[in-house]
Formats: structure tokens, C-alpha cells, sequence
């Protein structure tokens, strides 16, 4: 049997199956993540495509309480967090080349830790900047808790925004970005049971409901009602260290909507509540060309060879 109608047959499967597969892009390429593998494919600075791929079984198998509501999407994120970090090691490893040609080899340790001052600046600059300045703001919006924490959370979202639109004019992201977009399409056209090549894929649309960049909006807006349950005398040190405490509870309650969502998205209610998150994916995606989407084909089917038909629906894109 061909490689091409083997992989064709495990596409029909999977679908019949209705599984869903999630994605990431990274430097030159795009991860896929099936139920039980992953697989991440970039784009050599001499025009081959590495690939890297391997079986991930569920923790579920090993822990099933992780598949209580809310705990799964807390244990979601941090599993993403990790095999996204890994995702980023292999890319950087295989498109950032010297020179003289040769890879340069970035150590795991030097890019955890780069991850690990990343996540930090993002805790101070989305949760503690804006609870700083919405504190300044006593005097001129009073002392209701209601009202200081919508506007904690409206300084939030806008922070938010801000950041997403001046990385959005770096060349570099531009790039990243262009294969989150091809990653979109591509999980459209195997959702849509369609053949997975270039010009099939590009049909199809850059935004998709189920994407990080519509979690991280909801994770916003879920922290407004979370944030509003810390009391209201507490000194500042002990609010700022709550919102770190209870981000895994955020994520887990951002997790099941966004999950709920995605399986009633042709509702129109819902179409109205995703409608920000889709408007948000304009200016973290961009329309990709077809090298780009025949790496996030080749990450695809290569993570769906790994998967071999096992079914879940836990993945966010």
C-alpha cells in the first residue's frame, strides 16, 4: 500500500471518528497535535522539511480524574505549555541556521528559561500592571467592587490588545503568524473530510473557533468574574498573588467554554459570543503561502500516521 492511500485511509477513519486535532506554529513550521501524538514539521533554511514526530498518550489513561470539567482544561494548558516548549526547541534547532550554514544548537535549558521570563512578563504585564493601575484609579472610579473590577478587566483586555498589535508589525512574527494561519486552514480541510493538498487547504478560512488566540480573549474576560471573588481589603501583594494562584482555574473555566463553543458554533448566540475571538485571529494570522501550508499538511498527517485512529476531542488549535 502507497504512503499516499495509507494516509488517506487514516484521514477517513479519524474523521468517521470525529476526532479533533489542534495545532501551534513555531519558527518555520507548524506542530499538530492528534489525541495520542504529535508531530512538528519545519521548513529548512535549504528548502527540505525536518520532521519530528512521536506518540503522547493522555494522562487520562494514567490519572483518569483529569477528566473532571474544569481540571482538564487547567492540566490542557500546562501540557500545552510543555509540548509547546518543545515544539519551539526542535524549530528553532532546525530553521535558524549560521552563516556558514550549519544549525545553531539552542540547549533545552536556554529555551525553558527564556519560556520561563516570557510566561513571568506576561503574569506582571496582563494581571499585576492592570490591577496596579485600576489601584491608581480609586479616586476617579470610587469604591465599588463591581466597578473596579470591570475596569481592572477592561484595562486588561486592552493591554491585551495592545500587545497583539505591536507584535503584529514585527517581521519575524509576520512569518509566525503565516503558519498559524496555514495550520488554520489545514485543520478546516480535515475537519471537512477534503483531500489535504495545498490548493485544497487554501479554500479554506485562517480563522477558526477553536484557536489559543480566542482562549487567551475568553481567558481575559472569565478572570473579570474570577478576579471579583478576591475580597476587596485585601492589601495589593496578597490580590496580585490570588490572580497567579487562580490562573489555573481561569484556564480550566476558559477551557470548557471555549470547548462548548466549538461544538455549538453554528448557533447563532454563539456565533455572536466567538465573534471577538475570530475578529482577534485577523491580527494573529495571515493569509500563508502554499510552502507554508504543505508544512502544516506534512505536520498533520504525519501526527494522524502516530494517532492510528484513537479517539478524543480534548485539543484546542
Amino acid at each position: 500500500m502507497t504512503q499516499r492511500l495509507r494516509m488517506l485511509l487514516v484521514q477517513m477513519l479519524l474523521v468517521a471518528e470525529r476526532i479533533n486535532v489542534g495545532g501551534q506554529a513555531v519558527l518555520e513550521g507548524v506542530m499538530m497535535r492528534a489525541p495520542r501524538s504529535m508531530a512538528i514539521a519545519v521548513r529548512r533554511p535549504g528548502g527540505d522539511i525536518a520532521v519530528k514526530r512521536e506518540e503522547v498518550p493522555p494522562l487520562s489513561e494514567r490519572y483518569p480524574v483529569v477528566k473532571l470539567p474544569v481540571l482538564r482544561g487547567a492540566v490542557a494548558l500546562f501540557t500545552s505549555l510543555a509540548m509547546g516548549l518543545k515544539a519551539l526547541n526542535f524549530s528553532a534547532n532546525e530553521a535558524i541556521a549560521e552563516e556558514e550554514g550549519e544549525k545553531e544548537e539552542i540547549s533545552s535549558w536556554a529555551l525553558g528559561g527564556t519560556m520561563a521570563v516570557a510566561l513571568g512578563f506576561g503574569i506582571l504585564l496582563f494581571f499585576v500592571l492592570p490591577l496596579y493601575l485600576t489601584k491608581l484609579l480609586v479616586p476617579v472610579i470610587g469604591s465599588s467592587n463591581i466597578v473596579f473590577n470591570l475596569v481592572d478587566g477592561v484595562i486588561r483586555v486592552v493591554v491585551f490588545l495592545l500587545y497583539i498589535v505591536s507584535i503584529s508589525r514585527m517581521s519575524d512574527i509576520e512569518r509566525v503568524f503565516q503558519y498559524h494561519g496555514a495550520e488554520h486552514k489545514t485543520i478546516y480541510a480535515f475537519e471537512a473530510g477534503d483531500e489535504l493538498t495545498a490548493a485544497t487547504v487554501q479554500k479554506y478560512s485562517r480563522l477558526h473557533p477553536r484557536c489559543g488566540t480566542s482562549f487567551l480573549l475568553i481567558v481575559m474576560l472569565v478572570s473579570i468574574v474570577i478576579f471579583s471573588l478576591i475580597p476587596k481589603l485585601w492589601p495589593f501583594w496578597m490580590k496580585a498573588g490570588a490572580r497567579v494562584v487562580l490562573l489555573p482555574v481561569i484556564a480550566g473555566v476558559s477551557y470548557e467554554f471555549l470547548k462548548w463553543s466549538a461544538k455549538n458554533d453554528q448557533n447563532p448566540l454563539v456565533k455572536l459570543i466567538i465573534a471577538p475571538g475570530l475578529a482577534l485571529q485577523r491580527l494573529t494570522t495571515r493569509e500563508p503561502d502554499d510552502s507554508q501550508v504543505e508544512v502544516a499538511i506534512r505536520s498533520m498527517t504525519e501526527a494522524l500516521e502516530v494517532n492510528d485512529g484513537y479517539r478524543d476531542d480534548r485539543l484546542v488549535v
